[in-house]
């Protein structure tokens, strides 16, 4: 089993939100579809900006950490969300 870190993007808003998941397209479809409650709802429609892979839950936890620092959030807005324009 593999593990993602995900970063999705509302342009709108300019919201990030910042998560893991071993099953990607079902929790994109959750944040977007699905999901009937919860912070992401208020933002929709979210694109997904970027993705990393991981072999262990651990390593995914780990990372999702660091992106959510404000130093990670400082590179998201830097170099993801800059190429994604």
């Amino acid at each position: 089993m593999l593990y993602y870190v995900y970063i999705l993007h509302n342009v709108k808003h300019n919201k990030i939100y910042i998560g893991f998941t071993s099953d990607l397209r079902a929790r994109i479809s959750s944040h977007n579809e699905l999901g009937t409650k919860g912070w992401t709802i208020k933002f929709r429609p979210w694109k997904l900006v970027h993705t990393e892979t991981f072999k262990t839950k651990r390593e995914a936890l780990r990372r999702e950490k660091e992106l959510k620092s404000a130093t990670g959030r400082q590179f998201i807005r830097r170099e993801i969300l800059h190429q994604n324009v």
